[in-house]
């Protein structure tokens, strides 16, 4: 039996599983969480996962991170990945790292109907060009060019585009961020960081500044106690505090704004899917038509959007998949 080794490499968590492949069916033998914070290097995490004395040839990991050459320096973690090294350190004969939304964007041959939320349906039988969007740890993009027979999934860096305000509140938003990131990044603000799991901690210490308002002693307990952002979205969710209410409003109209501007620029015809550990966490806000609101408020081209399949991704394992499916193709190719 021919196992392949994949990964999940994420700022918050790493995923690791050994998995078997038949087509675009992935068999997941034994899967494994780390806390990436907790660790120094990636090989440490691969030498706790292959403790077990499993033999494997390939291995393709999902990196938060632009690839270049076989070695990434991991955007929101200090790890620099390097294949060649791995596979001099682990035996492994291939080794393949790919961004993490390129990774995810190769897994979804793998998933199924029961896999997808639609937000839009679009046209019957829509084709092209498609793309993924993901709200983490960070903000990932990455699109897929249709050649007529297949999708061919590619990286992108978009997440670090600049954020363009659309109104008075946002350009305020705009400038709270250029001011309290200025010593980071010397003015520029980047989309990841109004849509990212850091994004909304800062859309809410914006509208409390804005708003002239103060955190209730309930809800400052609650975050104290667990993650932040989850506090603040559970809050909105549960409709008992206002200001994590519009917090999340913000979020997810600044969520399918960005989204709207990746599906014009690659032309996503085929359709755009929101990834990432987000989107399922928040389907109700996603639903209540504020994300395809901001999607399809572009103007001259709103009908051309309209057209395309909006999807959420709700199978968190489609990083995993991807990977693995990139590494039984090449595999196959070298045999």
């Amino acid at each position: 039996m021919r196992l392949f080794l994949t990964g999940d490499i994420g700022g918050t968590k790493t995923r690791l599983a050994l998995v078997k492949v038949n087509g675009n069916h992935v068999e997941i033998l034994r899967e494994l969480g780390y806390a990436s914070q907790r660790h120094d290097a990636f090989a440490t995490l691969l030498d706790d996962f292959l403790s077990s004395g499993d033999i494997v040839d390939d291995a393709a990991f999902g990196i938060a991170g632009p690839v270049q050459d076989g070695v990434v320096q991991t955007t929101n973690l200090p790890w620099r990945i390097d294949a060649a090294a791995l596979c001099q350190r682990f035996g492994f004969l291939r080794c393949h790292l790919l961004n993490d939304l390129e990774a995810t964007a190769y897994g979804l041959p793998a998933l199924g109907d029961a896999d997808f939320l639609t937000l839009q349906a679009g046209t019957p039988d829509a084709r092209g060009n498609a793309a993924v969007i993901a709200a983490g740890t960070g903000l990932g993009e990455a699109g897929l060019y249709w050649d007529g027979l297949s999708h061919r999934p590619f990286a992108t860096e978009g997440g670090h585009a600049t954020f363009s305000p659309r109104n008075a509140l946002e350009f305020s938003l705009l400038n709270y961020l250029q001011q309290r990131h200025h010593q980071q990044s010397r003015g520029h603000v980047s989309w990841e960081r109004v849509v990212s799991g850091m994004g909304l901690l800062d859309l809410y210490a914006f509208l409390l500044d804005y708003r002239q308002a103060s955190t209730p002693a309930w809800l400052a307990d609650a975050m104290r106690g667990t993650d932040t952002a989850a506090a603040i979205s559970a809050a909105a969710l549960a409709g008992s505090d206002a200001l994590c209410e519009e917090t999340m409003q913000l979020f997810v109209s600044l969520y399918g704004a960005e989204a709207g501007n990746l599906a014009l620029k690659v032309m996503s015809r085929g359709g755009l899917y929101i990834g990432g550990g987000i989107a399922p966490k928040i389907l109700p806000l996603l639903q209540t038509g504020a994300f395809l609101d901001a999607f399809l408020d572009k103007g001259r081209r709103r009908p051309l959007l309209e057209a395309m399949p909006v999807k959420v991704i709700l199978n968190d394992r489609a990083a995993l998949y991807g990977p693995a499916l990139f590494a039984a193709h090449h595999a196959g190719r070298s045999v």
